[in-house]
């Protein structure tokens, strides 16, 4: 069922990215401004689930921002179906997510340590732990609305100072978005003023607006 936008907190506006940074994971001092707002408001969250034409970019830096604010961060790639997250930050793109869902890669096997730069690296202890989708799923709901999908979550929320779930777009299958919602427990939608429905597949915390 879809349901209706109405007066949905924004939590946070970002500036647009200023070309393309000189190493992985660089945010511009505005950006990382903005990120690191964002991230407090979040502190009391241990699991953020964001989608939206925007969620990859703001998970990124939402990730970024906390690193950069002496956290342990795990980001987390759910887009099964169509994954970015490697080929943005040059990581190997298998095994990940689908391959452990699948019993094909341990843990050790797809976590990726991501080395900040900019003015993210300053206060950051350790490196940001991502685990991309690995392989592309047609049929990813399958995946990852499963007991496995469940244990992994819950396994990642309890190593990490916050984990980031780069979700499916909000075009996806509902039943992905749910599920990992209720995993997760907070929910933002991502995108450029004019870009976010007002209609969504399920109930949010708040709106990031992307410059």
């Amino acid at each position: 069922m879809l349901r209706r936008r109405r007066k949905t907190q924004v939590l946070a506006e970002v500036p647009s990215p200023q070309g393309t940074p000189a190493r992985l994971g660089a945010l511009g001092r505005a950006e990382l401004e903005a990120y690191s707002g964002l991230a407090t408001a979040m502190a009391g969250s241990s699991a953020v689930l964001l989608t939206g034409p925007a969620k990859s970019q703001v998970a990124l830096g939402l990730s970024a921002a906390a690193v950069a604010q002496s956290r342990r961060v795990a980001l987390l790639e759910c887009d099964l179906a169509t994954p970015q997250l490697a080929g943005t930050l040059g990581l190997s793109a298998t095994p990940g997510l689908r391959e452990y869902l699948l019993s094909e890669a341990e843990v050790s096997k797809i976590l990726q340590p991501l080395v900040l730069a900019g003015p993210a690296a300053g206060r950051a202890t350790e490196p940001l732990s991502c685990i991309v989708a690995g392989e592309p799923e047609s049929a990813p709901v399958g995946l990852l609305d499963s007991e496995h999908c469940d244990h992994a979550i819950e396994k990642l929320r309890h190593a990490y100072d916050l984990l980031v779930v780069d979700g499916p777009p909000l075009t996806e299958n509902p039943d992905s978005l749910r599920a990992l919602a209720e995993l997760t427990g907070t929910t933002v939608v991502c995108g450029k003023r004019g870009e976010i429905p007002k209609q969504l597949p399920l109930p949010v915390t708040g709106l990031v607006l992307t410059g």
